[in-house]
């Protein structure tokens, strides 16, 4: 009775069933391979860049996909929470930028910027996490909170509203101009890391934007805070019974999420020494992809989601569409992006990461 039970308790596989659906998937999926692999041989056998050409593009897809990596945190861990897509989270990032601007422009001034440049970027650093918890955390008060149970529509719409609004507010506030980060002499240049020439300042990224993410998945798993997080996330209904501070925990998401904005904020003008009001929407649409090719809700996924878009846009272009001829690949880079995210989502629906997850809550 005992083995028979045991085996009756054990999950039957269902056969899998061939469908029109399926068989045009599988099509599709051996069609995408084909012309991404027929491409990548004909770029790669032109020879039309060199090995240190490929790996200058590679490095630079890691520095900017460190970026996207920070800024999709936010993405992730509200919707792991609140389970809904803060697209006011972009706009939380370029304020943080903005910030990180008027700072360093004004430590430009001064002999701190050329002699202690590690204390200026410090000082940057931190007044763009401030600046950005800030407005997230403004945000999820006046934005989110009264609408904290309503349907999952609303507050995306609100969202939406509340990228507008604060795009247009700072727009008012430091007008519509292009402002130039100040550049730091320390950081021109270029290191040789294992027999590797990298830029300074992508080397200053990387590592960067890889201590901010380990020291946030630290958090989440090894503090009393992070572990209100996911039980928050897994039920709040039952993490509030167990004495947990629902509305604290949110907020705290939101400020974790807009500390980790406003370090790609700081960030980025190292990157990309040029920003406006409007630098926020196109990261922040990256940032929302990276969460999706990840996994959306799931922290290491969106780390893993941002580097590989970074990679896909930096490498992709000169990989494939430079073997069909295709005229300005390189001003493609958006449009390979968001066919790697398009490719993947086809090959595994849920993410990168998303299924392990998935499985893990079962």
């Amino acid at each position: 009775m005992t083995e028979a039970a045991t085996v009756d308790a054990r999950p039957v596989r269902r056969a899998a069933r061939i469908t029109p659906v399926s068989i045009f998937l599988w099509a599709l999926r051996i069609a995408a391979l084909a012309i991404i692999l027929y491409g990548s041989y004909l770029s790669i056998s032109s020879g039309r860049l060199s090995a240190a050409q490929w790996r200058d593009l590679f490095v630079f897809g890691i520095s900017t996909g460190s970026v996207y990596a920070l800024i999709a945190l936010g993405y992730t861990m509200v919707y792991g929470v609140l389970r809904f897509i803060n697209f006011a989270h972009g706009e939380v990032f370029m304020v943080g930028a903005m910030m990180a601007f008027y700072v360093a422009n004004a430590l430009a001034t001064t002999t701190l910027w050329t002699s202690s440049p590690v204390v200026s970027l410090l000082i940057v650093l931190v007044a763009a996490m401030a600046t950005s918890t800030s407005v997230a955390v403004i945000v999820e008060r006046i934005a989110y909170r009264p609408l904290r149970g309503a349907p999952r529509l609303i507050p995306l719409i609100t969202s939406i509203g509340a990228s507008f609004t604060i795009q247009y507010l700072v727009r008012g506030l430091v007008g519509p101009s292009t402002k130039a980060f100040p550049r730091m002499e320390q950081l021109r240049g270029t290191t040789e890391i294992l027999g590797v020439v990298i830029l300074k300042s992508q080397v200053v990224v990387i590592v960067a934007a890889l201590v901010m993410m380990a020291g946030l998945y630290l958090f989440v798993e090894r503090t009393r805070t992070g572990k209100s997080m996911r039980a928050v996330s897994e039920d709040p209904e039952t993490a509030a019974l167990m004495g947990i501070d629902v509305d604290r925990t949110i907020v705290k998401v939101f400020a974790i999420g807009g500390a980790m904005a406003g370090v790609a904020g700081a960030l980025w003008g190292l990157v990309f020494p040029s920003l406006n009001f409007f630098s926020g929407f196109l990261p922040g649409i990256k940032a929302f992809t990276s969460a999706v090719l990840g996994g959306i809700g799931n922290i290491v996924g969106a780390m893993l989601g941002g580097v590989s878009l970074g990679i896909f846009e930096s490498v992709g272009p000169s990989l494939v569409l430079a073997g069909y001829e295709i005229p300005a690949f390189s001003q493609l880079k958006d449009v390979v992006a968001y066919a790697a995210l398009v490719l993947v989502l086809i090959f595994r629906p849920t993410g990168i990461l998303g299924e392990r997850l998935a499985q893990e809550r079962t």
